[in-house]
């Protein structure tokens, strides 16, 4: 028999995740198992949960205590091999997990496998992304994988699964996929859009924009042995965003410039047009 496939999908106060629990169901992958942590939606949205009961293999009832909580509370509940992490507002198309099984199976070097996503909003589609993947080098300045991505249970055991308690949330995922790889193995990207992932204004991403840097700081200091070892890659990656951010500024200083001279300039160039 094939290998058992844990779906865990955390929910707060999202009625999309009608969508994310068929999007589970519809998976080719047969020997699963789709696990919905309800973490302390409001009524709406939790009698929603309720009437998806019946269509799921477990419902999870907690208070509000976030994302990393209720998922590592999920994967504790599920007896599957391997992992798959769906937020509520987002989908995978039916075949993601039946290829990303396929190869972990065929390559123990693959740790997380991830793929090509389609962001987009209420509005429609906004762009295709496609993750870096590759090793731990590749996950130290940046995330190389979705969100959203597979990886084996003994992986996350022993990593103790997702920080629950330092300020990295809001970047847990990363920084589990860098404690997976530092160890050894790879991020496999399937060359696909088989993923699709809602950009929204009040989502987890956009609220801790200007945190950021603060929780990438935590990650450095959490593993700080690792940033010690590749010391030269930090700090040119660090110089990098620092000139980039320069640059943003520099060429949003000079529209500025240029737009208040053409509003100054508009009434002479009036004039002389009138005088000719």
């Amino acid at each position: 028999m094939k290998a058992k496939l844990s779906i865990v999908i955390a929910c707060f106060n999202d009625p999309d995740v009608v969508t994310a629990v068929e999007s589970a169901r519809a998976q080719t992958y047969c020997n699963k198992e789709i696990i919905v942590v309800d973490d302390g939606s409001n009524l709406p949205v939790a009698g929603m949960i309720e009437e998806l009961s019946g269509r799921v293999d477990h419902v999870i009832l907690q208070k509000n205590l976030g994302q990393s909580i209720a998922r590592n509370r999920g994967i504790k509940k599920g007896t599957g091999e391997y992992i798959l992490n769906l937020d509520s507002d987002d989908f995978f198309e039916p075949t993601f997990c039946e290829k990303a099984i396929e190869l972990m199976d065929k390559d123990p070097e693959v740790k997380i496998v991830t793929c090509k996503a389609e962001r987009f909003n209420k509005k429609g589609s906004i762009d295709i992304y496609t993750p870096a993947g590759g090793d731990y080098i590749n996950f130290l300045t940046s995330n190389s994988a979705l969100g959203s991505s597979m990886f084996r249970r003994e992986d996350w055991m022993r990593c103790a699964g997702y920080e629950e308690t330092l300020p990295v949330l809001g970047f847990e995922d990363w920084e589990l996929y860098l404690n997976i790889l530092k160890e050894g193995g790879r991020a496999a990207v399937l060359n696909e859009v088989l993923f699709h992932y809602q950009v929204r204004e009040n989502s987890t991403t956009a609220r801790i924009k200007d945190m950021k840097h603060d929780k990438y700081q935590q990650i450095v200091l959490k593993h700080r042995d690792l940033y010690v070892q590749h010391f030269d890659i930090l700090i040119t990656e660090l110089f990098a965003k620092i000139k980039k951010e320069e640059n943003e500024k520099l060429k949003m200083s000079r529209g500025a410039e240029f737009s208040l001279g053409n509003k100054i300039l508009a009434p002479l160039k009036y004039l002389k047009r009138k005088l000719q």
